[in-house]
């Protein structure tokens, strides 16, 4: 006796060697012996052999019509026998049934399983969907193959050409676009970036690298709303500063955050550092600061920036020459070359800007020398040499607390790009990061953050503060000394133009001073939320712009067609192009730190940014050169760090 039997989801036929009361053991027709519940068999049958019915039912099953069958089935629940016998009007033949059989599992979308050979026809509005999506699917997937094969013969459909950057950035993988997209590249060997961009559906690497960062980082788009209220009139209540003061930026400088006075006393002078005060106008609830706070920060990358305020804010607020503007501004005595013990003060009130001084066009006549010499001949020279020296006084004692000197001859690179996208020229303008006028803004802004982070936490205010321990640096809510910089207390409070947690800082600054509740309190959940979400947010956007300086470097490497250089060893076999802030490993066990060499390299790749370069002989002329401690080491040191933070040489 031969029996039909369902076996995971599959009919099968063998011959019965051995019975039992709820099993059998059948011998299928590949030889292999089973167990098959008595409750699975379907049918049983004597003639012809299970190999012969289920190739005979097969054939059979192929030629019977299936909407046929549909419509002659009974509307209940049936029997697969009964059905036989109706649709051959006679007792059918073992091959007839288990054709049958055979058609009506091998079409659930028109008969549902109901049990042991039983069975129930779709209805017929449920039958009707299913077949429209087998149809859309069956289409879809003509189209899918349609695509690819467009792709792989070096075409751009429409469909992905509209699509354009997002397929990457943010693909849905159940998609027919990015499902051709991904045949083809697998077909053509490549990755569906590269064939995006070949096939011209992105127009160039720089595209990549910064549309797909501002999708993400900017969902809503990099604009602002227009019905954002204007800011308000300045308070012309409030009082005016005794002295005039100055900024010192880059030319290229918008977000002019902060200005110092020099004023003469009876004993010294008073130094002042005026902060830009948009927070008098931006309350936490205020809709300009829910865009501060989705942005968290401005964006500076070589050739582009997004700010985190609308422009007519900071043009409202921004210390431009010529204008009285408000300001958070703090006071202290100085004698000597020192600050007199607790002589500071801060005061909200109103200062006239006399001039916005220029580090690119000052930097080479404000000299160490100059200013030792009391700044003769310089625009606000004698401001500048007393800021000079007391700059050099606080270094001093920073650098005690620190148990070592601060790195000196640090070169840093500003990107200057002519143009967009790959059109775009780039130059590279070396500059020394710790220039006289860098080190007098770097070192006013630790003192202004650092008296203003003590400030609040001696008044056991809340504030997001900055701290660094054993070289790990890290935003927190309460503080914590910062053994980089050599300072108790250090709080990012002198850019609140371009940094929202500067903003919350001197929300808290203000009501300290007028006495009254403060913004943000203690253990206040949305404090945490706002420190969280500055922090991963200023790491993106740092981590993007390194990413774009790379990109310049390695397109500069094109545009002026070199292949060769001179680079210096950082580390094991990391190396530094002499002539370009750009990174390279060469591979191996690497060379002592310091030593130059020659390298040459291949054509560089822009979308994975990516050199590779080879050493090609050790300049045995050339002593090893006496890099700064901390290049390559990823330390946060206090006049790179501070600098760059504060705009103080960087792009703004």
């Amino acid at each position: 006796m031969h029996v039909l039997f369902e076996d995971e989801g599959e009919l099968r036929a063998g011959t019965v060697r051995a019975t039992a009361p709820a099993s059998l053991q059948v011998e299928t027709t590949t030889g292999r012996r089973v167990k098959v519940r008595a409750a699975s068999v379907l049918l049983h049958f004597d003639d012809p052999s299970p190999l012969q019915l289920l190739e005979r039912a097969r054939a059979d099953s192929e030629a019977i019509d299936i909407d046929f069958l549909w419509q002659c089935a009974p509307r209940e629940e049936f029997a697969a026998g009964d059905l036989a016998r109706e649709y051959h009007g006679r007792d059918p033949a073992a091959t007839e049934t288990a054709a049958i059989l055979l058609r009506l599992h091998a079409s659930p979308v028109y008969f549902h399983r109901r049990g042991k050979g039983r069975f129930r026809p779709a209805p017929p509005e449920i039958l009707e969907a299913a077949l429209a999506g087998i149809a859309r699917r069956r289409r879809q997937e003509e189209e899918r193959e349609r695509m690819s094969a467009e792709l792989v013969a070096g075409a751009l459909p429409a469909a992905i050409a509209a699509a354009g950057i997002d397929l990457l950035v943010d693909p849905d993988r159940n998609s027919i676009e990015w499902k051709a997209l991904e045949q083809a590249a697998r077909e053509c060997r490549t990755t569906p970036l590269r064939l995006m961009l070949e096939r011209g559906a992105i127009a160039s690497p720089w595209h990549w690298h910064v549309e797909s960062f501002l999708r993400k980082a900017y969902p809503r788009g990099t604009g602002f709303s227009i019905a954002l209220p204007a800011p308000p009139a300045h308070d012309e209540r409030l009082p005016l500063a005794p002295a005039p003061a100055f900024s010192i930026d880059d030319s290229d400088t918008t977000e002019i955050d902060d200005a110092f006075s020099v004023a003469a006393t009876a004993g010294g002078w008073r130094l002042g550092i005026h902060i830009a005060a948009p927070a008098i106008a931006l309350a936490r609830d205020h809709p300009v600061d829910g865009e501060a706070r989705a942005r968290m920060s401005t964006l500076y990358a070589p050739g582009m920036k997004v700010t985190m305020l609308p422009p007519a804010w900071i043009d409202a607020f921004s210390l431009v020459a010529g204008r009285t503007v408000p300001v958070v501004s703090l006071y202290f005595d100085v004698e000597g070359d020192a600050l007199v013990p607790g002589s500071w003060s801060t005061r909200l009130e109103r200062v006239a800007i006399a001039a916005n001084l220029r580090h690119d066009r000052l930097d080479s006549l404000v000299t160490e020398e100059g200013l030792d010499a009391g700044g003769e001949g310089l625009p606000f020279g004698s401001e500048l040499a007393r800021l000079w020296r007391l700059s050099g006084s606080l270094q001093r004692g920073r650098e005690a607390v620190r148990g070592r000197p601060e790195p000196r001859g640090r070169v840093d690179t500003t990107f200057r790009v002519q143009g967009e996208g790959p059109a775009a020229r780039v130059e590279l303008v070396a500059r020394r990061r710790d220039a006289p006028l860098d080190r007098i803004v770097s070192e006013l802004m630790i003192l202004a953050n650092c008296r203003w982070g003590a400030w609040l936490d001696e008044l056991g205010l809340a504030g997001i503060f900055r701290s660094q321990s054993q070289g790990r640096v890290r935003m927190a809510t309460v503080a914590g000394p910062h053994e980089g910089l050599g300072v108790s207390h250090y709080a990012w409070c002198t850019s609140p133009l371009r940094r929202y947690a500067d903003l919350v800082n001197q929300r808290q600054i203000l009501a300290a001073l007028a006495g009254t509740a403060p913004a943000m309190r203690a253990r206040e959940a949305d404090l945490y939320a706002a420190l969280s979400a500055f922090d991963a947010t200023y790491a993106s956007l740092g981590q993007f712009q390194e990413r774009m300086e790379r990109y310049w470097c390695l397109r500069w490497l094109v545009q002026e067609e070199r292949s060769r250089g001179t680079a210096t060893v950082v580390r094991g076999d990391l190396v530094r192009l002499d002539d370009a802030p750009l990174y390279v490993r060469l591979g191996g066990e690497g060379w002592e730190r310091g030593r130059r060499m020659e390298i040459a390299w291949e054509e560089p790749d822009l979308v994975e940014l990516s050199l590779f370069a080879r050493c090609l002989r050790l300049l045995e002329d050339a002593a090893p050169a006496n890099l700064p401690e901390d290049e390559g080491e990823g330390e946060e040191t206090p006049v790179a760090a501070v600098a760059a933070a504060e705009g103080a040489a960087g792009p703004a």
